[in-house]
């Protein structure tokens, strides 16, 4: 019971009404122990595929990950291959792109050593910074 009140609460947070959809698609994201990585499709693959009588449309999957990102619950990264990929680890950290598989895979952002960053148009100020570094197989 208190899961169930935690998702619900996550849900209201970001602006949206606990209907049953939306908790089975914030169980799916936040009941989980390692960090998952997903595009709105793999998700709606994924939560469809594993329960038949689920039937969320396209639509509650976008609207509910998208506010789930404007309330601070998800990442969003973009890569080269114009996908927006989310990430239930929203802690800056950078991400390594397995351009075959798709695939993102964390990097500690102490790993990464910005020497320097310019600085902000005028007016503008820097809110993250992002790194992602594209990976292929190695052919050796």
């Amino acid at each position: 019971m208190k899961k169930k009140l935690k998702i619900a609460d996550k849900l209201r947070s970001s602006g949206l009404r606990p209907t049953k959809q939306r908790i089975q698609i914030a169980k799916f994201l936040f009941e989980r122990d390692k960090t998952f990585h997903f595009t709105v499709e793999d998700l709606d693959c994924l939560i469809n595929k594993k329960n038949r009588n689920a039937k969320i449309s396209l639509a509650t999957f976008y609207n509910t990950v998208h506010a789930f990102k404007k309330a601070g619950h998800l990442k969003e990264i973009l890569t080269n291959n114009s996908k927006s990929y989310f990430d239930t680890h929203t802690d800056s950290h950078h991400h390594f792109f397995d351009t075959k598989n798709n695939e993102l895979i964390d990097i500690d952002s102490k790993s990464v050593e910005l020497k320097s960053i310019p600085k902000a148009p005028k007016g503008k100020k820097i809110k993250d910074i992002d790194v992602v570094i594209n990976i292929d197989n190695d052919s050796h």
